[in-house]
């Protein structure tokens, strides 16, 4: 059954109207806070897990002052099997990725008569600089104009944005703009939960400002609900970067994401593992949306906890075979912003969901469990512990001690198996960033997989101010700033890879 908070408000399509404030009740942003509050990241953690990170908040420090080398061989031993793990699932998307079959055959588009509305839901913040292209990008979108309704949503205090959008949807059929009223947390997430009593549409998608989707995306994702089974309940379109060669950052950025789209999701679905959806091109089942409860507008990474609870709930969650190009931050500083809010995003999303670990195994089973812990623990895990594995050898070294060769007994035993472990997850991740960028993107950026190592890095220390940030200021959206000289000029060229 529908969740009453989400009911549809008709407005017809064929209008281009701002509407500042709609009437959806007092909780229309605290519909899941409301009804599943042991699954939003508003709830205060339970006592176990406070117990558990006021132990690794204590005990480890202390445990480095009084015996690191002990320290060091214990955290090796419980972490080295998760790691293996992470790095065995790469090895899989390897295999999985050279191994798969290319199909170009095209698709038959399907008459405009048999079509559903579509709701195409935009979440917008300072991005006015962005509304042209963006909205000439939506229009390219094979699906017919009275079953298209496009929502732009902008905040209250975001005038210019809305001015600017206002110019372009006025003569329209389709499109138009709702504000959200002020309130907190001000984030992408509340922004959807408000709109979506109003999407008229059978269908819903998530779009962001940079966005450049296939035109057929539509066409190809309707399609694939037709045939996909009733437990088919979201479809994730690839992603992928438009502009990699403005810096090196961007070529990074461009690296892990074709790696992630292109090959480690797909393996991901074909292991029947739940997968965290990425922040826009998300394709879903109205009725599906409103039953899940929807956005959680405290968690900054709302789409991946999303798709987790999708899973719980017994839907399924595939890979689109189509892209939507995006831009990547060209600087530094805005992708350190970024991968902040990211990486807090996805420690609110695994606190959440391992609140009841028992619950969550019996709601996953016991390979959906390991396949969650291991997405979502092991990208954190791995980005907290990396840098701390070359500050142990690092200072080892500068103190003259050179006792970093094996020990005897099980002690050389965990060293040589974490030694090895760390090997193997290298030597795998370039690998599987080297083939997938070389398939989409030629060698050319393919072989910026060898600066990796910096990149991971650099994710470490995101990581670090995510943890900051989840303890100071858990919802704040950190803004990620579009440049957007780039968006017509999207590569349409690439070999599709499926």
């Amino acid at each position: 059954m529908s969740n009453p908070g989400l009911r549809k408000q008709q407005i017809p399509l064929g209008t281009s109207i701002c509407v500042p404030e709609l009437e959806h009740g007092p909780s229309w942003a605290d519909t899941l806070r409301n009804s599943q509050p042991e699954l939003s990241a508003a709830s205060p953690l339970c006592r176990w897990q406070r117990a558990a990170l006021g132990f690794l908040a204590t005990g480890l420090p202390l445990g480095i002052v009084l015996s690191p080398d002990a320290t060091a061989m214990v955290v090796m031993a419980l972490l080295t099997p998760a790691f293996f793990c992470v790095a065995l699932l790469r090895a899989a998307a390897v295999a999985d990725f050279a191994t798969r079959r290319i199909d170009g055959q095209p698709d038959a588009a399907i008459a405009a008569a048999n079509l559903p509305i579509y709701s195409i839901l935009v979440p917008l913040y300072r991005e006015a600089h962005m509304a042209q292209s963006l909205v000439a990008a939506l229009e390219r979108l094979d699906w017919p104009v009275m079953h298209r309704d496009i929502i732009f949503i902008t905040e209250a205090s975001d005038r210019e944005t809305r001015l600017a959008l206002e110019a372009l949807v006025r003569d329209r059929i389709g499109m138009r703009i709702l504000t959200v009223p002020p309130g907190a947390p001000q984030t992408k997430p509340r922004a959807l939960m408000y709109a979506l009593p109003s999407a008229t549409g059978a269908f819903v998608v998530v779009y962001d400002a940079e966005d450049e989707p296939e035109p057929n995306q539509l066409q190809r994702a309707y399609r694939r609900f037709l045939t996909g089974g009733p437990e088919l309940g979201c479809l994730q379109a690839r992603l992928n970067i438009y502009n990699p060669r403005d810096s090196w950052i961007t070529r990074q950025f461009t690296l892990e994401y074709t790696a992630l789209f292109d090959a480690l999701l797909p393996a991901v679905e074909r292991l029947q593992l739940p997968i965290p959806l990425g922040g826009t091109s998300n394709h879903f089942r109205r009725e599906v949306l409103e039953q899940s409860g929807g956005w959680d507008p405290y968690n900054v990474t709302e789409d991946a906890d999303l798709g987790i609870r999708l899973a719980r709930q017994g839907w399924r969650v595939a890979m689109l075979d189509s892209i939507t190009w995006e831009e990547a931050p060209e600087t530094v500083a805005s992708w350190l912003g970024q991968r902040t809010r990211w990486l807090k995003g996805w420690m609110q999303t695994s606190l959440v969901h391992l609140r009841r670990p028992v619950k969550l195994w019996e709601d996953l089973g016991p390979r959906g469990f390991l396949g969650f812990n291991v997405l979502m623990g092991g990208v954190i895990l791995s980005a907290l512990v990396h840098p701390l594995v070359y500050a142990y050898a690092i200072g080892k070294l500068w103190a003259g001690d050179l006792s970093l060769w094996p020990p005897e007994g099980w002690a050389a035993v965990i060293w040589w198996a974490g030694a090895a472990n760390l090997v193997f997850a290298y030597v795998v991740g370039i690998v599987l960033v080297s083939l997938s960028a070389a398939r989409r993107h030629g060698t050319g950026i393919a072989l910026h997989a060898a600066f990796l190592p910096i990149y991971w890095i650099m994710i470490s220390l995101a990581a670090y101010r995510a943890l900051v940030d989840l303890a100071l200021r858990p919802f704040h959206w950190r803004k990620t700033e579009h440049a957007g000289q780039h968006a017509h000029h999207v590569r349409r060229s690439t070999a599709a890879v499926r």
